[in-house]
């Protein structure tokens, strides 16, 4: 069964060597690499035909203009094999463990593959010369399903793996990617609602902490406690939680039912008023991973803040 990375660069030079190595000494073979350059400016695109001198059957590049990252990774999964049965996304500048694609396609192999599948896993944080810091994030408290991608993203995107039926399902509508928040954080949201996510708390790779990578893992908790808080404040004018649940209403509402089409209507709502924002309160089954999350959210609701 073949499995296709799916690697974005961007001006990675520093790194991007390790992760490539990383990614050709892997313990399962039937793998190739589409790398998609997002229009680095540095030695990126020499050390990529280096490569691909040496494996010319493994490595495919396009060169592409700069659109971000989230347009990038939306272009490899259209530009991806129709025939591979199994996708892997691929920051630059971190490592994967030498099992990491064998431990994915093992737990997707467990599960229906006739409906959308995800494997994510936890990452061992480092600093950038890769000496440990922690595990991150810490495994979830409740379950991975539609009612929490809604408000929360938990899946860290450089750890998924999907089949071809979710990256079938993915490119059938092209989303406005203005509303998107984050790509790994759509992929979540679609298999939720229409497939299985399948979480893994060992970490699968080396998440390089740096200058131009920074995430909350090593935080205190006030400093997690401010960070929410100004990440919804910040986002308020703009609204992305519901513009991004308005997308996937746009994209997936003829085709999602039951509970979770009546969540998202619910949450796309109108709550103006200090009642609508108490029944909705009332009437959301949404929620978010640890009890400060929920408590802020809620208070976020009555605020008028999402």
């Amino acid at each position: 069964m073949t499995v296709q990375i799916l690697l974005s660069t961007y001006n990675g030079e520093k790194y991007i060597s390790q992760q490539i190595d990383s990614l050709l000494s892997q313990s399962y073979s039937d793998l190739d690499i589409l790398i998609r350059d997002d229009g680095s400016n540095d030695g990126t695109l020499d050390i990529i035909e280096m490569y691909m001198s040496r494996y010319p059957s493994q490595i495919r590049l396009i060169r592409g203009k700069n659109i971000g990252v989230i347009n990038s990774f939306f272009e490899l999964l259209r530009e991806a094999r129709t025939d591979a049965q199994y996708y892997s996304f691929c920051d630059q500048d971190d490592i994967w463990k030498k099992t990491k694609v064998e431990v994915s396609i093992l737990k997707l192999m467990e599960q229906n593959n006739n409906k959308p599948l995800l494997f994510c896993s936890a990452t061992q944080l480092t600093d950038s010369k890769l000496k440990e810091i922690k595990v991150w994030p810490q495994r979830p408290g409740k379950a991975l399903g539609f009612y929490n991608a809604l408000v929360e993203n938990v899946v860290v995107g450089a750890t998924i793996t999907i089949n071809r039926k979710a990256r079938d399902g993915l490119i059938k509508c092209v989303p406005d990617n203005e509303n998107i928040i984050m790509h790994d954080w759509w992929i979540y949201l679609f298999i939720s609602a229409f497939g299985e996510i399948i979480y893994e708390s060992d970490p699968t790779i080396l998440y390089r902490q740096h200058e131009s990578n920074v995430v909350g893992g090593n935080k205190t908790f006030l400093d997690i406690l401010l960070r929410k808080f100004m990440s919804f404040s910040e986002n308020r004018g703009r609204r992305l939680l519901y513009k991004q649940a308005l997308e996937f209403w746009k994209c997936y509402g003829d085709k999602i039912s039951g509970g979770n089409k009546e969540q998202l209507r619910l949450f796309l709502d109108e709550r103006e008023s200090l009642v609508q924002k108490l029944v909705f309160l009332k009437r959301s089954k949404l929620y978010r991973q640890n009890f400060l999350g929920n408590m802020l959210f809620k208070m976020l609701v009555m605020v008028g803040y999402i």
